[in-house]
């Protein structure tokens, strides 16, 4: 009857037609079912033992026993239901467990738990077969071990379902605890069920603890449910006994949930109820967890024995031997998910500090070295060595191992010795590398060559090399060249070979490094050696050999002189040895044209004798490299001579001619360059006979496929056209027709070296014949559907107009240009390089170059067109603020860049009012959020504050200025530079329109602008100072600088100094100096040296407005000029001459010779600034008193018995003598009869002469004594 009613319920709900799976609601799906059925408490333990409905359920459906049987015994029980069942009760079975299936704890569907369950039958019946293969093998080794007999365990009491671990007793089976107590029944234990909600077991090792725990797996023959997660164990897992004697009770799959225990950190993925020790999994194992373990499942030794050959095939199996240590970390848990149970709270990151340890430590072992502790390594004498990076290792390892110093040789102590200063030069501190720098030059030839290149060479070759490091070696080396000398002759091969590679590098400073080496390298070694060592690679055939060997020879020729080289090079030249050799020394004349420049003249004769053989027409067909070598040598050496030397080139204009008429492909592309560049050095008769009768030549290879070919051919049209003999009407008949058909096509326009020597072309084409043939030509072109070939387009018209203006454009030319740079421009495509992470986009550089032609090209067409833009200018200004609202940052900006360009020309079109209306419309976009783009709207903004005047312009200035202060704190350069000059335009033009106290808000905000990067930033806020002090009054402002000069940052004390000096220039000295007078007084050096500085500027700034204050400032002057500080001495001798050149010829010779008394003292000063400050202030002085006066105070010194007073005299002396030596005449002393005698001169004899004629003309003696001119000793001396 029980079975009836539960079918007859099963077949009512099925009858409600709701498909599984359907969403639905609860009451569309159940109808009105009475609510007093449902549950509404938890049972007590006496309901839970005498039994329960949902338990007998659970028992009729099989489904439980079927879980807790053994896996082999579960799967015979299947296969015997599945045959004897026919296909109704296979379909009853299958609605009994649809609505009667347990809960899904997991998150599967339906489906999905039988696909698993499916698969773990499979599993259990391969486990076991395994397992039998397993077993069957260690009993016949005699290594199986025995398997515990499983005793029935007591019942024990049930606890509820809600019940807490820690306050109830366990109950295990005493087959789990592996004990040998007898059994009483094992139909107790199938009896005894547990609860599915049962709390989660959790495994511990110890025996007595009150928890259930999750069974281990182990190899015994103890059954494993396949549900339960596996836990590695070396041994059989004990798990606690309860202390109650009652039945032990079997596990259904539903309550064993894995738990951490001893072992555990070594398992699988840690579960979520290991982080938070609840009972109960937080997180469901889902589906792939699942399907990973059973990836992942350990190999049993069975299974690798049946795919690995055994002892039946003549292999033995090897025991690992007793120091193996198996890895503890399997592969399998690179896929375990890492949780907070096994990583430490908190997101933490690693230490670069110590990671680059343990790279270095890494590095110190694999080159067999000791490792370092420290960052720094100290060597037993006290020495301190930089931080060794991990590629280093291999270069400076040794220094890291202790080493007996008195066990070294000679030998071995130089070595390390040069080691540790290399790794000083290269890693170390500054002080370091120049303490390190002048040791190793110093001791550069006791060490010898050997030893030091032996060290420096590898390092330079080191592909780790950083820029910095590699410049530094090359300073090395060019000391050390210049201290060996002679010595490093042996040593040229190998320094060339580590050299030579870094002529023909990619960066430009490595090149320039390589030939300052070999340039000294030469000067040490000689000629004779650098021949001797390059010979035997002249004629090497490996092409790149030859190529940095040319080049080698090209510096050398530079730097001993190309006199010296030309024997040699008309030898190679001549050599009938290898074609090879002629082709180098040939490309050897070439380099040096390339490398020298103009400076080739004096041997234009010479080298070209030298090339001309190349081109001779004697050369066999096999030597076609040498031939067309030397047409480039040609080209390069006419090029180099421009526009001089066309008489060195007479001898090989008849051969060039000749292999233009006869030759195709390279050798013609060749000749033709060469023609090209001669054709500019003749006269214009010459030039227009040569350009007339090659052109035909060029004009037939329009249409040559060879992508270099057409290079060479549109850069000799552009040569030959430039010359002044040909005419523009020649080139329209003769030229423009054929040019424009062949290369104004789109396939130019995508190589980037094709579409720039078009351009230059047409733009020489458009200066011989007028703008208006060649814009009329390629202004359709601006609607072209090929963007590059669009962009070609107005490049070229952007250059044109730029050079010729828009004088010849006629009215219809004039609106098909305007038409076609609107569509172009609005048709182009801006990209955002700031999002590409190239680092020159909205962050940091703007829309490419792409956009910024786009952008030259229409500012130049409306400002070219001028007055004759007006009708389209609302249109260009609606395209504008349509671009303004684009979601692009880049389109944005190109379009505020744009009305920045054209604003001068709505000036002068008149169109104030649409100049207003586009103010307003950028001051609502004053919100922008990328930097770039408000950098650029508020570059318009000026622009039109520029133009339009402080009255006109909308918004108001009162509305606008508040707006601009909060900007100024936005750090991006571009917005600082933009946003400081408009401010500054404001506060110079329309002050009165802004309130003193807003003013004042913008001087500390300017304050910051002080600490910027940029120049033009700092300058721009020192500017506005003073046009704030000059609107506002100088007294607010100037005690906010005086203020600023307290801080530490030097950069802002100097920027603050020159604001000052700026406020004394716009509002006038007296209006500043009291205040800075008075802030001298207070002792502190900062302030003090800040004052100074200020007044140097002001004085060089006022100029001659410093006479009516030299004398107030004297005493300040001498205070700072006696000080001890250095730098007080330094910045008063600075301003000294400053004042000196202000009030030259002003009648202030006493005030200047007052302080000129003291600044002559330190003229002994040995650092080298302050005796810079204290020489420029001498050279003002001179000018200020004049060089005579200079003279008295230089001539004591001249002759002194100190050889360090003697050169300071003396070194003034020249300094007067180079600026000022006429004037000295009147100056120089003199000498009596007695030292005239000495020189071989009758002194008195011309006194007496001068005397009478005196006494004749009754005039007095004594003046013209005075005035008597004879050479002196110090004359004569020099």
């Amino acid at each position: 009857d029980k079975d009836k009613n539960n079918s007859d319920e099963v077949n009512k709900s099925d009858d409600r037609g709701i498909a599984f799976g359907t969403s639905v609601a609860y009451d569309d799906a159940y109808g009105n079912v009475d609510t007093t059925e449902y549950v509404s408490s938890l049972p007590t333990d006496a309901e839970e033992t005498s039994g329960s409905k949902f338990l007998s359920e659970l028992r009729d459906t099989g489904i439980a026993e079927n879980d807790r049987a053994h896996p082999s015994t579960r799967a015979a029980m299947e296969s015997q239901q599945r045959a004897a069942d026919d296909d109704k009760n296979v379909q009853e079975h299958y609605r009994d467990r649809q609505f009667h299936r347990e809960g899904v704890t997991d998150g599967m569907t339906f489906k999905e738990t039988m696909q698993l369950r499916a698969m773990e039958e499979e599993k259990s019946r391969l486990l076991q077969e395994l397992e039998e293969v397993d077993k069957s093998k260690r009993s016949n080794e005699n290594k199986t071990a025995p398997a515990p007999a499983p005793p029935p365990a007591k019942q024990a009491r049930r606890r509820r379902r809600w019940d807490d671990n820690a306050s109830q007793a366990a109950v295990v089976s005493d087959v789990e605890t592996g004990s040998s107590h007898p059994t009483t029944s094992t139909t107790t234990t199938s009896s005894s069920r547990r609860r599915r909600w049962d709390e989660t077991p959790v495994a511990t090792p110890a025996a007595d603890a009150n928890v259930d725990a999750t069974p281990l797996y182990s190899s015994s023959n103890k059954a494993q449910t396949w549900d339960e997660t596996p836990m590695a164990s070396t041994s059989t897992a004990t798990l606690p006994t309860a202390s109650t004697g009652t039945a032990t009770r079997k596990r259904s799959r539903w309550d064993s949930t894995p738990a951490p225990s001893s072992s555990s950190m070594t398992a699988a993925t840690p579960l979520p109820h290991m982080m938070i020790g609840g009972a109960t999994p937080s997180i469901p194992i889902t589906k792939m967890q699942t399907e990973m373990n059973a990836r992942n499942f350990p190999w049993t030794e069975a299974a690798v024995s049946s795919i690995l050959p055994g002892p039946e095939e003549g292999y033995k199996i090897l025991m690992p031997p007793d120091s193996y240590k198996p890895l503890r970390t399997p592969g399998r848990k690179l896929l375990s998910t890492p949780t907070p149970s096994m990583t430490p709270a908190g997101f933490i990151m690693n230490d670069p500090e110590t990671m680059d340890r343990q790279s270095t430590a890494a590095a110190a072992e694999l080159y067999g070295v000791q490792a370092l502790e420290a960052t720094a390594t100290t060597l037993t004498d006290g020495t301190e060595l930089p931080f060794i990076k991990s590629e280093d290792y291999q270069y400076f390892g040794k220094l890291t191992s202790e080493v007996d110093e008195s066990s070294l040789t000679k030998e071995q102590k130089k070595e390390r010795m040069i080691m540790m200063l290399l790794l000083k030069i290269k890693c170390g501190t500054p002080p370091q590398r120049k303490s390190a720098m002048r040791q190793i030059t110093d001791k550069a030839r006791d060490f010898g060559a050997s030893l030091l290149f032996q060290q420096i060479l590898p390092l330079l070759s080191s592909p780790t090399l950083e820029d910095q490091e590699r410049h530094l070696l090359v300073k090395v080396i060019d000391r050390v060249l210049y201290k060996l000398d002679e010595l490093v002759r042996p040593y040229v091969s190998r320094i060339l070979n580590v050299i030579e590679p870094l002529l023909i590098d990619e960066d430009y400073y490595a090149r320039m490094e390589a030939r300052e080496i070999i340039s000294n390298l030469s000067k040490a070694a000689g000629l004779p050696t650098m021949i001797a060592t390059m010979r035997p690679h002249i004629d090497a055939p490996d092409e790149y050999v030859r190529n940095v060997t040319a080049r080698a020879f090209a510096v050398v020729a530079g730097a001993l002189g190309v006199s010296q080289l030309l024997p040699f090079l008309k030898a190679v030249c001549r050599s009938k040895k290898s074609w090879q050799a002629r082709h180098t020394g040939i490309k050897i004349v070439q380099q040096i044209a390339s490398l020298m420049g103009c400076a080739v003249l004096p041997y234009l004769n010479d080298l070209v004798e030298v090339v001309s053989i190349g081109i001779s027409p004697q050369q066999q067909h096999d030597q076609n490299k040498v031939r067309i070598m030397s047409a480039l040598t040609l080209a390069a050496l006419a090029e180099a001579a421009h526009p001089y030397g066309i008489e060195s080139f007479d001898a090989v204009i008849r051969p060039l001619w000749l292999g233009v008429r006869q030759l195709r492909s390279k050798a013609l592309a060749a000749y033709l360059k060469a023609i090209g560049f001669i054709i500019p050095l003749m006269e214009e008769g010459y030039a227009a006979h040569y350009t007339r009768q090659v052109m035909p030549i060029l004009i037939r290879e329009f249409q040559s496929p060879d992508e270099e070919m057409k290079k060479i051919v549109l850069k000799v049209i552009q040569q030959c056209i430039a010359t002044d003999g040909v005419d523009a009407a020649y080139i329209r008949s003769e030229v423009l027709e054929d040019f424009f058909k062949n290369f104004w096509v789109r396939r130019m326009a995508l190589d980037r070296r094709n579409h720039e020597q078009v351009v230059l072309t047409t733009v020489e084409l458009a200066n011989q014949v007028g703008s208006s043939d060649v814009l009329s030509r390629i202004v359709d072109d601006l609607k072209d559907d090929s963007e590059p070939y669009r962009r070609m387009v107005i490049e070229t018209v952007q250059k044109v107009l730029s050079n010729l203006g828009a004088g010849d454009v006629d009215a219809r030319l004039e609106e098909r240009l305007i038409d076609g740079v609107l569509y172009a421009f609005q048709e182009q495509a801006v990209v955002d390089y700031g999002s590409a992470g190239t680092g020159t986009g909205v962050n940091g550089g703007g829309f490419g170059r792409d956009g910024q032609v786009m952008l030259d090209g229409f500012g130049t067409v409306v400002n070219s067109l001028g007055e004759r833009s007006k009708p389209y200018l609302k249109q260009i200004a609606g395209t504008i603020k349509w671009r303004l609202n684009n979601k692009s940052a880049a389109v944005r900006m190109q379009a505020a860049d744009l009305v920045g360009r054209i604003a001068s020309v709505m000036k002068i079109c008149k169109e104030d009012a649409l100049m207003g209306h586009l103010g307003v419309v950028l001051y609502e976009y004053l919100g922008e959020e990328y930097p770039e783009v408000l950098g650029s709207i508020l570059g318009a903004l000026r622009a039109i504050v520029n133009v339009i005047g402080m009255t006109k312009m909308t918004p108001p200035i009162r509305d606008l200025l508040p707006r601009l202060t909060p900007i100024m704190r936005n750090r991006h350069e571009k917005v600082q530079e933009n946003c400081i000059d408009l401010v500054g335009r404001i506060a110079d033009r329309g002050a009165e329109y802004v309130s003193a106290k807003e003013w004042m808000r913008i001087c500390f905000e300017l304050l910051e602008m002080l600490k910027a990067h940029k120049k033009a930033i700092r300058r721009a806020a020192v500017s506005t100072f003073g046009y704030i002090a000059k609107a506002i009054g100088p007294q607010d402002v100037l005690h906010t600088l005086l203020n600023n000069l307290k801080v530490q940052d030097r950069q802002m004390r100097v920027c603050t100094t020159v604001a000052i000096a700026i406020v004394a220039e716009s509002c006038g000295p007296f209006t500043v100096l009291p205040a800075v007078m008075n802030e001298y007084r207070v002792p502190e050096l900062n302030i003090q040296n800040g004052v100074l500085k200020a007044l140097s500027f002001m004085f060089e700034y006022i100029g001659d407005m410093a006479r009516d204050y030299i004398f107030a400032i004297a005493p300040l002057l001498e205070d700072a000029l006696m000080d001890r500080d250095p730098v007080h001495r330094q910045t008063g001798c600075t301003t000294v001459k400053h004042l000196a050149l202000g009030v030259t010829g002003l009648g202030c010779e006493d005030a200047l010779i007052h302080l000129l008394n003291f600044v002559w003292p330190n003229i002994f000063e040995e650092s080298p600034h302050v005796i810079r400050a204290v020489f420029d202030a001498v050279e003002g002085l001179m000018v200020g008193l004049g060089p005579t006066v200079i003279l008295r105070y230089t001539l004591q010194g001249l002759f002194h018995p100190a050889r360090k007073v003697r050169e300071v005299y003396w070194k003034v002396f020249n300094t007067l003598y180079i600026f000022s030596s006429d004037a000295l005449v009147m100056g120089y002393p003199v000498l009596d009869a007695a030292e005239n005698d000495a020189q071989g001169q009758n002194g008195q004899d011309t006194i007496n002469v001068i005397k009478d004629k005196v006494q004749d003309e009754k005039e007095d003696f004594n003046s013209v004594s005075n005035n008597l001119y004879t050479r002196t000793t110090l004359e004569l001396f020099i």
